[in-house]
């Protein structure tokens, strides 16, 4: 049977390589933030391109601004998930129906 002090020496190694796996080197991090600042870049850009678009409403194809500005917006909130992850809250427990019986429908007799 493991001692006390054991079982806190295992307990707190397997909050350190718990806490590890998530945690993005510091070579890692500097990455994504400069892919975070170049995602604001091309943010900027677009919506400088957006302003000055002078294409009109009868031309056959235009490019769709708003779903690039989504799209940036969907990889930076990926990129600042991965870098910072939130703790997963408690969730409130549902109540539980308890009440599974189904009434099936009134079939009329076949002729």
């Amino acid at each position: 049977m493991p001692t006390t002090a054991s079982r806190y020496l295992l307990l707190f190694s397997l909050v350190i390589v718990d806490g590890s796996s998530y945690a993005a080197s510091a070579h890692e991090q500097e990455q994504l933030s400069l892919v975070q600042q170049q995602l604001g870049i091309i943010e900027r850009l677009a919506a400088r391109a957006e302003a000055t678009n002078r294409s009109g409403p009868d031309e056959r194809y235009r490019f769709d601004y708003p779903r690039l500005t989504q799209d940036i917006q969907r990889l930076r909130l990926g990129v600042q998930g991965y870098l910072s992850p939130s703790r997963a809250q408690p969730r409130d427990p549902t109540e539980l129906v308890g009440d599974y019986r189904l009434e099936t429908p009134f079939a009329e007799p076949s002729p």
